[in-house]
């Protein structure tokens, strides 16, 4: 096997805002991981019926799309990326509704607890 088959992607995809681009360094840093990714993939689930499920990663695998924004980069899976084109990534720090957001414009519904939606 030899290196992953992978596809450069755009911030029309997703772009990552300032506070998510900070905190993601950050995270990255402490794992040992100053080239690693953030991973954000779209499963089912959730009261709306999707969720998205994020990691940090090595990097990307096979077929995946890579999106360097903000310093940082985002690796996609292409059934994933069909959820999320135009969004954008943010980070709050607010203790009962904080953690990496995702704006969508995609999302046609969403739930109040903001973890999934409908497209």
């Amino acid at each position: 096997m030899g290196e992953p088959r992978i596809t450069v992607g755009t911030e029309k995809l997703i772009a990552v805002e300032d506070g998510a681009s900070k905190q993601l360094r950050t995270l990255l840093d402490r794992q040992g991981r100053p080239n690693g990714a953030l991973r954000i993939k779209v499963i089912g689930g959730g009261c709306s019926g999707l969720q998205y499920q994020m990691d940090l990663v090595d990097g990307p695998l096979d077929r995946d799309i890579l999106v360097e924004s903000n310093d940082v980069n985002v690796v996609i899976d292409p059934k994933s990326a069909l959820f999320v084109g135009g969004s954008e990534l943010d980070f709050s720090a607010d203790l009962q509704h904080g953690g990496f957001k995702v704006s969508n414009p995609n999302a046609v519904v969403t739930c109040s607890c903001g973890e999934s939606f409908a497209a």
